[in-house]
């Protein structure tokens, strides 16, 4: 299995585990709490952290842009939609804060207008959302741009995934196991489908998680899982629909420190005798001494 590179960083097996925190839509439509998450996210030791970018005539019909929804943007979706995307100058801001603290962004992109204005930050990845697994034109538009490429699988069948690998190719891929309920229950997680995924198409596997909690997505590394994506909020209680399938600060700073002593508790499989075992040896074994 070939590694992914990502910007600089290679991702897979034998590599440090690659891991992003999810800003996303929690930042709420505001630039000065998605530079606390990202400062959040640096805190932690994270590797990255990820936006959402959607061009909302495109993405949304008229008639979904109309129903009633109150926010704090206003009445309807269309007001909640608008109020979370950033535009050029936000993400200019962001990309500026990024660079001074010394972390990678890239975003999913759901439309390929969002593509293109997303390329003009030249970012390291692209990550393809569970929900656009089966837009064969979204998944050409990124192909294209001939970055890696994060794919979500998270409500597809093996089929569906088969199929959007052969239209991506695997030269530069990472699938990431999902469950796209947000949050989502410990009882349908599957974490025995990373490895599986990983047999099947010889590529880097990662996980992205909405479950509440962390050992579950410590788990997954220990499955095998080379990337982790995981939602940021500084308050799971702030308003916004992905905040509770999110993880604070503090939680995403336990989660960094577990996977990095997980990568070194599996090793590298071979058994062997280490020197601190051997004062044990010496007085506790009994009988033949065998070296």
């Amino acid at each position: 299995m070939k590694p992914v590179h990502i910007g600089t960083r290679p991702v897979g097996p034998g590599f440090p585990v690659f891991i992003v925190a999810e800003i996303g839509i929690n930042h709420n439509g505001s630039v000065d709490l998605a530079r606390r998450l990202i400062d959040a996210a640096v805190g932690a030791g994270c590797d990255a952290v990820k936006f959402q970018k959607r061009t909302i005539d495109v993405v949304y019909t008229v008639e979904e842009l109309a129903t009633p929804r109150d926010s704090p943007f206003g009445s309807i979706n269309e007001d909640l939609k608008r109020g979370l995307e950033f535009g050029y100058d936000e993400y200019v801001k962001i990309d500026h804060h990024c660079r001074d603290r010394g972390i990678a962004w890239f975003a999913s992109c759901w439309d390929r207008l969002s593509i293109d204005f997303i390329e003009a930050f030249e970012p390291p990845c692209y990550k393809i959302a569970s929900a656009c697994l089966v837009d064969d034109e979204l998944l050409r538009c990124h192909r294209r741009k001939a970055r890696p490429i994060l794919l979500s699988t998270g409500m597809s069948s093996v089929e569906h995934i088969d199929h959007a690998v052969d239209v991506l190719g695997d030269d530069a891929l990472v699938l990431l196991h999902c469950t796209s309920a947000y949050p989502s229950s410990v009882d349908e997680l599957n974490l025995n489908v990373i490895p599986w995924l990983a047999e099947r198409y010889d590529v880097p596997v990662g996980y992205s998680g909405h479950e509440v909690g962390l050992a579950t997505t410590i788990a997954a590394v220990a499955l095998g899982a080379r990337v982790v994506e995981r939602h940021l909020t500084l308050d799971r209680a702030m308003w916004g629909s992905d905040q509770a399938a999110s993880i604070e600060p503090h939680g995403m700073a336990r989660l960094v420190k577990d996977i990095r002593a997980i990568e070194r508790a599996v090793g590298d499989g071979v058994k062997r005798i280490y020197d601190s075992e051997l004062p044990a040896r010496r007085k506790l074994r009994r009988g033949v001494q065998r070296t």
